[in-house]
């Protein structure tokens, strides 16, 4: 024995036989896509947010500066984390809202098609902005303080996906709008979700806590397989969803969309008073059992087929 050790031994990718640090050789590897998410977020006093979403803070306008810094960072990712890989980044996405009175949240996206992954660009892009942000609003609130970075998704690569505990990823199958209340709404591909309202043009956006509804397509294939005639919209929801299981998702879950609607789980199920159009119709409503109700933080357009990622906080 001669007390060395091979990289396969130790699991150790980053470290040679003889316990030297080195930069991996992915020379030999095929590139492919490589996509990767990313949270964090920075608390801070409700002065300070207050001045930050009003746009009333000193320094200007602290959204851009954080976004324009996160992308900057994650193009120069292999400068300052010494064994990463420089890569060719096709597209650096970050998504930053008020997350309650005394929050920011950050989602941020690195995509590449290289032989080595990006979640690193990702967590510098989530951290850079949070940092950035807490420059902003330190003149305010000196006891801001940045929490919960971490990497949420990846993609790509021989090890392919990973989701970390708490995330999962699901579908946006269909869209649903109505003029009235209490009725069943008309299906369509894409809408407009607007922060502190919801869908907009639909009869339930308002300025309160149930802003957008969703419900799962395997709650709707339930009715379907009691011989109910139900369609999408048909139990009055917005946002009809495929792989998540929405009625499982606690209070404060966040739902982040791939073109950056961000919406926040506020209520599971309803109580019915009494019996709607939506009821009479379908004979039955499993909105009230099974669907969510969530307010808009970040707003945009989504479609159907957009993918959505839901992160338990």
């Amino acid at each position: 024995m001669n007390g060395k050790i091979s990289e396969k031994q130790s699991g150790l990718t980053h470290q040679d036989s003889e316990g030297r640090v080195k930069m991996v050789d992915v020379s030999r590897k095929e590139p492919t896509m490589r996509v990767a998410t990313a949270f964090s977020s920075l608390f801070a006093g409700e002065k300070a947010l207050a001045l930050l979403n009003s746009g009333e803070l000193a320094k200007g306008d602290a959204w851009a500066a954080s976004r324009v810094a996160a992308i900057m960072a994650a193009k120069k990712t292999s400068e300052f984390i010494p064994l990463t890989h420089p890569v060719r980044l096709d597209s650096v996405r970050v998504d930053m809202f008020p997350l309650g009175k005394d929050r920011v949240g950050c989602f941020a996206t690195a995509i590449a098609f290289d032989r080595t992954g990006v979640e690193m660009e990702a967590m510098v892009a989530a951290t850079t902005a949070m940092l950035n942000m807490y420059d902003m609003v330190k003149g305010v609130d000196k006891a801001a303080r940045i929490e919960q970075t971490r990497l949420i998704s990846k993609t790509g690569g021989k090890s392919g996906e990973w989701l970390a505990e708490g995330a999962a990823i699901g579908k946006i199958e269909k869209l649903a709008t109505s003029k009235g209340k209490g009725t069943p709404k008309d299906p369509c591909d894409e809408a407009v979700l607007k922060v502190n309202f919801g869908l907009e043009s639909d009869a339930h956006g308002g300025d309160w806590h149930r802003q957008v509804s969703m419900l799962g397509v395997e709650s709707i294939e339930k009715m379907r397989k009691q011989g109910l005639s139900v369609d999408f919209g048909s139990f009055a929801e917005n946002i009809a969803t495929s792989g998540v299981c929405l009625y499982e998702l606690p209070v404060g879950s966040l739902v982040w969309c791939e073109n950056g609607v961000v919406m926040q789980v506020t209520q599971i199920g309803k109580e019915c008073h009494t019996k709607c159009a939506v009821y009479y119709k379908a004979g039955d409503c499993v909105m009230p059992r099974e669907g969510i109700f969530t307010i808009v933080l970040a707003g945009g357009p989504v479609r159907s087929g957009e993918k959505f990622i839901a992160l338990k906080l």
